[in-house]
């Protein structure tokens, strides 16, 4: 998909040609070394807790011996036993990004529900390739599982979220614990997932949106899989869109761009959930690139898919829950 600016809604091309001038068709070598944010932004980043949370730290020894970190999120006005837990998985390409770098936007998650919120730094793919983002993830959502009454969580409503890399982290998770059988999740936000490795898709195919094109794509799939890139034994686990059976998964909420590069990729998903029985809400957003809601979240188009996100999480949360076994 080639994609001219009259394709872009009005609100979005500047802050996207400024980004897609700094962003475009990313080499590995490029991803390895990050998204060169200065060290005072970073350092802010990571030091900074949105008003009205609070953030506390945990940690878990992984079976090599080193430790997997967990920030856990909450309102710091409401407390109770009854919370909805929420695993939050960051997104970056499973190349980039930190676990404190999208607390901003759980705020009105956890200040509409009273959510508990746990994200964790997982390893990404310039440090460790697939399967080690996974690992880390269905980790977390066991020591989520595990330290429910501690966290004041309901053990039978635990929902996985996240956006990009991180949607399809949960979309992996997720169906890890259902084929597992360890732990059971209520609902799940894969938005504008990262999920097929092929490159296929039409809206993949010579993609050049601002933000996330087909080349950046490519480099950051072949860091992810490593030895298993370009392969017919890429698992399920590591691209779930080459998932054969859907049925059993839970509840989704998934929203994307009509111009990006996901965009393909997640309506399969959504239409093969939906032969598969899940339950499905999905909106398509016209004229939105590859993270348009936290690029321009000002932006109307913005403004209407957070709505969309925070009215549906709300709606799980009264609806949605999964004893578990």
């Amino acid at each position: 998909m080639q994609v001219r600016r009259d394709m872009i809604d009005p609100e979005l091309r500047r802050r996207g040609a400024l980004m897609g001038r700094l962003l475009a068709a990313r080499s590995e070598e490029q991803l390895r070394r990050g998204m060169s944010i200065p060290g005072a932004v970073d350092t802010w980043l990571r030091r900074r807790v949105p008003r009205g949370l609070t953030r506390s730290e945990e940690h878990v020894t992984r079976p090599d011996g080193s430790t997997l970190r967990l920030l856990v999120y909450r309102s710091s006005r409401r407390s109770g036993p009854d919370a909805p837990g929420l695993l939050w998985i960051h997104g970056g390409g499973y190349a980039t990004g930190a676990a404190e770098y999208e607390a901003a936007g759980l705020r009105p998650l956890i200040s509409g529900s009273g959510a508990v919120v746990v994200t964790p730094d997982y390893r990404l793919s310039t440090e460790a390739p697939y399967p080690a983002a996974l690992d880390d993830c269905y980790t977390a959502l066991l020591w989520l599982r595990d330290h429910a009454a501690r966290l004041g969580v309901r053990s039978d409503q635990l929902a996985v979220g996240g956006a990009s890399a991180g949607g399809g982290l949960t979309a992996a998770t997720t169906l890890a614990a259902r084929d597992r059988g360890e732990v059971k999740v209520a609902f799940q936000m894969p938005i504008y997932p990262m999920i097929d490795d092929r490159g296929d898709n039409d809206s993949t195919r010579d993609n050049d949106a601002p933000i996330w094109d087909a080349v950046t794509n490519r480099s950051a799939w072949r860091l992810y899989l490593g030895d298993l890139f370009g392969t017919d034994d890429v698992p399920a686990y590591a691209a779930p869109a080459r998932a054969t059976d859907l049925a059993g998964l839970p509840p989704t909420m998934t929203y994307v761009g009509d111009i990006e590069a996901f965009r393909d990729e997640t309506v399969r998903y959504v239409e093969e959930l939906r032969a598969a029985g899940v339950p499905v809400e999905f909106r398509e957003f016209p004229g939105a690139y590859h993270g348009f809601d936290a690029i321009v979240p000002k932006a109307a188009v913005s403004v209407a898919a957070r709505a969309f996100r925070d009215q549906w999480f709300g709606y799980a949360v009264r609806t949605y829950f999964a004893p578990q076994p």
